[in-house]
């Protein structure tokens, strides 16, 4: 009996974890845009993906009482309801006008830019630290 409080707590928990993370952490307007531009095939195949590995991790079938679904189908429609319940967070959250604020990758000053202010020669294939030779090193302790 105990085990069981003890899952149960445990899946609440995640998901209340889950929809913390879409709500709060993530950016809609950003997402959607994404969404729009193709990103879909990719959430499809997550989710798609997500349901193959569960159902060969955890294979079982799902018993309502007046039926069973079998192994894979009720792990899809599980995989599928997480992500639609992902879809209503950011949903609502452009119902409520709600944006998490933007957390800086970059520290204040630097650019997305990775050529550390200069280039190197296209296809070069040399090791990296050859054209920062000439620059001062500093010894790691």
């Amino acid at each position: 009996m105990a085990d069981q409080w003890q899952t149960l707590v445990l899946e609440l928990f995640l998901l209340l974890a889950w929809v913390g993370w879409w709500l709060c952490a993530v950016n809609w307007v950003k997402a959607w845009d994404w969404l729009a531009q193709g990103a879909w095939m990719g959430v499809v195949l997550l989710v798609v993906l997500g349901a193959i590995v569960w159902s060969q991790i955890a294979p079982s079938e799902l018993s309502l009482g007046i039926g069973h679904i079998a192994n894979f189908w009720w792990q899809l429609g599980a995989t599928t309801l997480l992500a639609c319940l992902a879809l209503f967070c950011g949903w609502l959250q452009g119902v409520l006008g709600w944006l998490p604020d933007e957390v800086p990758i970059y520290p204040e000053g630097a650019t997305a830019d990775d050529t550390h202010g200069h280039e190197h020669p296209v296809g070069a294939l040399h090791s990296h630290d050859q054209f920062h030779e000439d620059e001062p090193q500093t010894e790691h302790h």
